[in-house]
């Protein structure tokens, strides 16, 4: 193991994502995408906030962690549901919003906003079957629920990865996979949200079909705060610190670099002209 020291930030920046590398210019593309919606989001008053890893980055490196392909916001579901309704009108002609209604084989319940000048190819297959595949940032919503509700639909569409991890006939497995987004999306989860509703449900996580859950207090959350990355200003959580701790313990302290690197990208290449499905 690495002994630990104290490594400035242009020491890191030179070991990993030194200016003009692959990873750098990829970071920069998600730098893009982040600036638009930040833009779009303080246009229309859509509070959204930077969550998990990119949280991490933005506290501990003012910006990504230097080893990290990928950014994360959150958003509550209703301000979602606003951001999705006037993201398509607003972005630039080189982003493009992806959800399921944008894109028939796209099976998550969280949105990806992505880069068109771009093709990606990740460590998980799934991308292979969505009509976007450039550098994206992840856009997550968050509701209240009773957390048995959200254990239990946890499954129902988490069992869509394995059908397409596990398929040998993947148009055979999209099929399927396709007919069980839907009657999550249009049956299954709107009932389990109404219990959630009528029970007074107040437990903040991951919105319905996201297949793992984390718990937030909303004390911590908001008001939310603002703080620099890559030399910008981006919303963070209130007491972006404490759920920090809740996470990943000691989390001013560097991990081991030897063991460290990005967990998403296999290949990435960088177009003079849209992506196209």
């Amino acid at each position: 193991m690495e002994e630990q020291k104290r490594y400035t930030a242009e020491e890191l920046r030179a070991r990993f994502n030194p200016e003009g590398s692959t990873l750098r210019r990829h970071q920069l593309r998600m730098l893009d995408l982040v600036k638009e919606l930040d833009r779009i989001c303080r246009k229309h008053d859509i509070p959204y906030f930077l969550y998990g890893g990119t949280l991490l980055g933005a506290i501990r490196h003012n910006g990504f962690i230097p080893w990290d392909d990928d950014l994360d916001v959150a958003l509550l579901r209703h301000d979602y549901l606003r951001l999705l309704k006037v993201l398509p009108a607003e972005l630039p002609k080189d982003m493009v919003l992806q959800t399921n209604d944008t894109d028939p084989n796209y099976f998550f319940f969280f949105a990806k906003l992505r880069d068109r000048y771009s093709l990606l190819e990740e460590h998980c297959p799934y991308d292979q079957v969505f009509q976007e595949r450039g550098i994206y940032i992840d856009i997550f919503p968050f509701e209240r629920q009773r957390l048995w509700t959200h254990l239990l639909a946890e499954p129902l569409q988490g069992h869509t990865f394995k059908i397409f991890r596990t398929a040998h006939n993947r148009q055979s497995a999209m099929r399927r996979i396709r007919l069980i987004t839907w009657v999550n999306r249009h049956i299954t989860f709107p009932v389990l949200r109404l219990i959630s509703r009528l029970t007074r449900g107040h437990t903040l996580t991951y919105s319905y079909g996201i297949p793992f859950h984390i718990i937030y207090d909303e004390r911590d959350l908001f008001p939310l705060t603002t703080h620099d990355f890559e030399g910008i200003q981006l919303s963070v959580p209130r007491d972006s610190a404490r759920i920090l701790r809740s996470q990943y313990g000691d989390f001013m302290k560097l991990p081991d670099l030897e063991h460290v690197g990005g967990d998403h990208v296999t290949r990435l290449e960088f177009l003079d002209s849209p992506s196209l499905p």
